[in-house]
């Protein structure tokens, strides 16, 4: 059977069994549960589901060996399986997975070797990786069918799918509670935005932040912002400005970029800025740094040298922080739309960008401000 076809008998036997579990055995219902709701590394769950479905259409494969270079007859492409396959299936049914392939992250895209238990896999947790490979071992040992598996799995992802949406929208109802009153004003909303920023692993809010800026004032200043590419693309690959890249209404061609740093900006920066203006076709006016750290004087000099070298374009270099608080209080009448825009950019981003713990924990930022209490 085509493993398209596969993926879509399996989703129909878990819709109309939710309840049901096909996997016997207490350690691997354990481990199952584990690997397939661990938020911190997702990489895991795409693996084991490679792994299952390759299996399943091809029972003479050993689940253990999926990479193409082992070389035996019972190796197989587990990227093959994720990319043709997967992909698709987890987009198209807004499963809790990464968007993009396992097989490229840096714990998996080097092995050579059958993924037996005596295999470390270097990534966090640990654990997960160590799961991961006792459940493959027990395909291969044939103590639990890798269709009962894939199976099992794909009802707890649609399990936790449903948690996830009925837990975000039960906090967004709840915003709705304060209709009518006192709007936030701009330095609170910039305070739910600095404690936002505050939070681990929240590279990408900086970039949704600006998005958000224009995509609430687009209207009024003649400028919009280009769709925000992946959180993990190459500015090589998409041949990309910058992160936010805005344009003049009507038109496409970039005219400002903004390049995100939660680090200082150096003079390297600068110099692989200048080479990107240099090969790019339009003119941009303004090449803009929004870094959450300080602001060195040397290195601020250093990008103002460049105006005239360039033919025009002005590098610029702005606390992040400091450009928020200015852009709230210029455009005062827009903060509540800023504030939706945000809210908005946030909620829609992949759990690989924006996680699920960081979506809520501005919900909560956002009701405690907003709260009379």
């Amino acid at each position: 059977m085509d493993p398209q076809k596969i993926l879509n008998k399996i989703l129909k036997a878990a819709q109309d069994r939710p309840e049901h579990r096909d996997v016997t055995g207490e350690n691997n219902r354990k481990d199952l549960e584990y690997v397939c709701k661990v938020i911190s590394n997702r990489a895991g769950i795409r693996l084991l589901l490679s792994c299952l479905l390759a299996k399943v259409h091809r029972p003479s494969v050993d689940p253990r060996k999926p990479y193409t270079e082992i070389g035996s007859d019972d190796s197989f492409s587990g990227r093959t399986y994720d990319e043709r396959y997967l992909t698709h299936f987890i987009n198209e049914n807004h499963l809790p997975c990464n968007p993009t392939t396992a097989f490229l992250t840096p714990a998996l895209r080097n092995i050579d070797r059958p993924l037996t238990t005596d295999v470390e896999i270097v990534g966090r947790p640990r654990e997960v990786y160590a799961s991961t490979l006792r459940l493959l071992d027990e395909v291969h040992k044939r103590n639990v069918l890798a269709i009962a598996l894939l199976t099992d799995a794909v009802r707890l992802l649609i399990e936790l799918r449903d948690e996830k949406k009925k837990r975000m929208q039960q906090l967004v109802d709840e915003l709705k509670g304060g209709e009518g009153a006192l709007p936030l004003s701009s330095e609170q909303i910039l305070n739910v935005i600095r404690q936002h920023l505050a939070c681990k692993n929240s590279s990408r809010l900086t970039v949704l932040v600006v998005a958000a800026a224009y995509k609430a004032a687009s209207a009024r200043i003649g400028e919009w912002s280009r769709p925000l590419l992946a959180h993990n693309a190459a500015d090589l690959q998409t041949k990309a400005l910058g992160d936010v890249e805005v344009c003049l209404v009507d038109d496409d061609e970039v005219v400002t970029a903004y390049e995100m740093k939660m680090k200082r900006v150096t003079i390297d920066d600068i110099d692989t800025a200048v080479a990107k203006i240099a090969r790019a076709k339009s003119g941009i006016q303004n090449y803009v740094f929004i870094t959450t750290e300080a602001i060195d004087p040397q290195v601020a000099e250093y990008a103002e040298t460049f105006y005239e070298k360039t033919g025009g374009t002005e590098i610029a270099m702005l606390d992040c922080i400091g450009f928020i608080r200015h852009y709230l209080h210029f455009f005062h009448r827009l903060r509540i739309e800023f504030l939706e825009a945000y809210q908005e950019l946030v909620l829609g981003e992949p759990d690989s960008a924006v996680s699920q713990p960081l979506k809520e924990a501005f919900l909560a930022l956002r009701k405690a401000a907003e709260s009379d209490e």
